[in-house]
């Protein structure tokens, strides 16, 4: 380990591999409201949020949990449940008044096709303005859950999404 009085130690959440601060400069320093999405082995969450001095305020949010209300009982950390997770938090950025962001992934890997961007394409579909590239979106038959109602005998995940997506659309319109 380098020691010396030179040497400068890092900040606590950058030691942690928690925050990227030069990414999260670029991004206060746009000056838009930043779209943070995060995922864990069985949820996603996602938030508008604004950068101030006090510190960063979330203006809305929405948690895969929330979509047992809409008749979505399939896992709530998989492609399909970041789509609708996206979509009703789309909706309710726009009730609330919000019409726009830049996405903010974090420390998390962007690959095509991922969970992060089944969220985004949820977001953009319910009508956010967020800066994006369609090349990076899952296919329509991975959104749907179509690939697992072909491996898995008996499921219904295409179905009930299906019928969650409905039913946001009609809460929110």
């Amino acid at each position: 380990m380098a020691t010396g009085p030179r040497y400068k130690v890092a900040f606590r959440r950058r030691r942690e591999g928690r925050t990227n601060y030069h990414q999260r400069l670029k991004l206060i320093l746009s000056k838009q409201n930043r779209v943070v999405v995060r995922k864990s082995s069985k949820h996603i969450q996602i938030q508008l949020v604004n950068s101030r001095l006090e510190g960063d305020v979330t203006l809305s949010s929405a948690v895969s949990t929330e979509l047992n209300k809409y008749g979505y009982e399939g896992s709530t950390g998989n492609t399909t449940a970041a789509y609708l997770t996206g979509l009703l938090f789309g909706y309710k950025a726009l009730k609330e008044g919000y019409d726009s962001g830049i996405l903010d992934i974090g420390l998390q890997a962007s690959s095509k096709g991922s969970r992060v961007y089944a969220a985004l394409k949820g977001t953009v579909d319910a009508g956010l303005d967020i800066p994006h590239n369609p090349e990076i979106f899952p296919s329509d038959d991975r959104i749907k859950g179509e690939h697992v109602d072909e491996y898995i005998e008996g499921s219904n995940l295409s179905e009930q999404f299906e019928a969650a997506r409905e039913k946001i659309l009609s809460d929110f319109n």
